[in-house]
């Protein structure tokens, strides 16, 4: 992996400051991946495949995140600024289409990463009634909204404290998940993690491919989160050596967590109780491994460390996704009043009020508004809109990498995709595996539909949009090359590496890059 970064001055054009370095980076991007979603899907992944082969689904989710992050890694060295795909999409994109790709990234980047985030607190709220069983559902909404509060209230300040503040909490996600790890090796019976079902590894079956399909989404949905430094761009230091390995490092790390934990649990836990909707291994089974390894104690306060980590899993989210639309504004492909820092501390103040109102709200309808207990509202939610994200963001940044390969093949890229386009057409057969089958792995929700339609009603807003701003269609194309033309203009900076006095110190705040 090169070792260079094109721009890195120590204050963005945006006005943030680069200041998240390569463990905080690699920490906010764990953070986000683990989260509560392991804890709570690995039932739900046995489900899937239906038996201890479930270890299948959690190593395709991280070959599709791998290939996926290779090319978020490439996109993110050369265009290091905040908002991620948006700026992808803009690049790549403007020389057909004007601003058409970005604008329907924000339009449904406000929906889809809030609602992503809901399903940290609602799986916050269950894990506690493992600790306050007598809890109401009164109470338990009360619990989620205040979490909501308490994760914008946290992320109200500069960026260096948030920094620091991601550190600690990563700290105490390893040892959540070591915990896990540690009580289930500890009380090991190979017999029930590698006792398996009759067929089942019969691959010329549908159902097998069916429960794959099915696997491969909840796979990858745990991984999700391995790009959010991408959203940062503006505010890591050395974006172009930082950023590619915070994704890897992330990745890599995260499968190893998770397939310990899925054989680890899988040893402790007979897979029929885990899908046993009366067992109370289906809704904790993390609790059940530590009480049954160390007893009620133990379990309890490991169970206060799962909470931290679900916490700290939607303080991540938020603290990337609120960089989206605040991109967006200042492009003028956005609402202009979400293009507002705040004056002290430099952050978004619209965008992270907007996303945070956005994630209680989902939680709140999530658990009132329902229509069958097998599909609770919530679920039906995130599989419409990140069936969304699949069209607007994978399949689009996929392409993306190739076209800025062709229509910019000037840009400084510190960092180039292994094997290209290996990665690219693994990562495309991975996200069709997950779009094509959304119909028949949610029966009855039209996952496909729906999301065509929403992609469809972003065009409608679009041209409305358009023909008041008097941009393409209805107006001249906007071409612009801010990243290509950075990189054609780096006086006094021979190397290309954000540092034209060779101190060792690009962002110029007296700390060497080394």
């Amino acid at each position: 992996m090169a070792a260079t970064d094109h721009h890195a001055p120590a204050t963005t054009d945006g006005g943030f400051v680069r200041r998240i370095g390569q463990f905080q980076a690699s920490a906010i991007n764990m953070s986000q991946m683990v989260g509560i979603g392991p804890f709570i899907t690995i039932p739900a992944m046995v489900l899937a495949f239906g038996g201890p082969q479930a270890v299948i689904g959690w190593v395709a989710g991280a070959v599709l995140a791998l290939a996926d992050g290779l090319i978020w890694a490439e996109l993110g060295a050369s265009l290091p600024g905040a908002g991620g795909s948006y700026i992808y999409l803009r690049e790549a994109f403007q020389y057909r289409t004007g601003r058409l790709m970005p604008f329907l990234f924000t339009w449904t980047a406000m929906l889809f990463i809030p609602l992503i985030m809901s399903t940290g607190v609602a799986g916050f709220v269950q894990y506690l009634t493992y600790l306050w069983p007598s809890m109401t559902k009164g109470q338990g909404d009360l619990v989620g909204l205040v979490m909501c509060v308490a994760v914008v209230l946290l992320l109200w300040r500069r960026i260096e404290s948030i920094g620091k503040l991601a550190s600690v909490l990563w700290v105490v996600m390893i040892v959540s998940v070591a915990s896990v790890i540690v009580a289930a090796f500890t009380h090991f019976h190979a017999s029930d993690a590698f006792s398996y079902p009759p067929h089942a590894f019969a691959l010329g079956t549908t159902k097998f491919w069916l429960g794959f399909a099915s696997g491969l989404t909840i796979g990858i949905y745990d991984y999700l989160g391995y790009n959010t430094t991408a959203y940062m761009g503006a505010e890591i230091k050395n974006p172009g050596r930082v950023l590619p390995r915070s994704i890897i490092y992330a990745i890599f790390g995260v499968m190893g967590i998770y397939l310990l934990m899925q054989i680890g649990v899988l040893g402790v836990v007979n897979w029929k109780d885990m899908i046993d909707p009366n067992n109370p291994a289906s809704q904790s089974v993390a609790a059940v491994v530590l009480q049954r390894a160390w007893g009620k104690g133990t379990a309890d306060v490991i169970t206060v460390l799962i909470l931290v980590t679900a916490f700290t899993s939607v303080f991540a989210g938020l603290l990337g996704g609120s960089r989206v639309p605040y991109d967006a504004a200042r492009d003028k492909v956005f609402f202009r009043q979400f293009g507002r820092l705040h004056p002290k501390h430099r952050f978004p103040t619209l965008s992270l009020l907007a996303m945070g109102a956005i994630t209680a709200g989902a939680f709140w309808f999530s658990r009132h508004v329902g229509t069958s207990a097998k599909t609770p509202p919530l679920t039906v939610l995130i599989t419409l809109l990140t069936t969304v994200m699949v069209i607007v963001q994978a399949f689009a940044q996929i392409a993306a990498v190739t076209v800025l390969r062709r229509r910019q093949p000037g840009l400084a890229r510190p960092y180039k995709m292994w094997l290209y386009p290996l990665p690219s057409v693994v990562a495309l057969v991975g996200w069709l595996t997950v779009y094509v089958f959304a119909d028949k792995n949610n029966p009855g929700l039209h996952p496909i539909e729906w999301s065509l339609g929403w992609v469809a009603l972003g065009v409608i807003a679009f041209l409305v949009w358009a023909r008041r701003e008097h941009t393409w269609p209805f107006g001249p194309k906007d071409i612009r090359e801010d990243f290509l033309t950075v990189a054609e203009g780096r006086d006094g900076d021979p190397t290309g590496d954000g540092d034209p006095t060779g101190d060792g110190d690009p962002t110029g705040d007296g700390e060497s890059a080394a």
